[in-house]
């Protein structure tokens, strides 16, 4: 989950959609999910097919730049968690 500060959302969103064309580029990507409230708060969840890939991409170069310049200007706060997976159900009205 996370909490933006309000600052420079043109350049959060050039970020955030180069940072999800990187990350589909990444071995081991298998989506991302993502949803955001007028008031800030959001929470992003990004599907990896082990955690050895997420590791590489929590390491990636690029994505470090990113996330140090979301420290920097765009979250007050963010909390990452690392889970497994293990089903995954939906259902949609047709």
């Amino acid at each position: 989950m996370s909490v933006r500060t309000g600052v420079d959302s043109d350049g959060y969103s050039t970020a955030a959609l180069a940072m999800q064309a990187r990350a589909a580029t990444q071995p081991g990507y298998c989506g991302f999910e993502s949803a955001r409230g007028d008031d800030g708060f959001g929470i992003t969840v990004s599907f990896w097919a082990d955690e050895n890939c997420a590791k590489a991409w929590r390491d990636d170069p690029e994505h470090k730049a990113i996330r140090e310049a979301g420290r920097d200007r765009w979250y007050s706060r963010y909390e990452l968690c690392v889970a497994r997976v293990e089903r995954d159900y939906d259902w949609a009205r047709t």
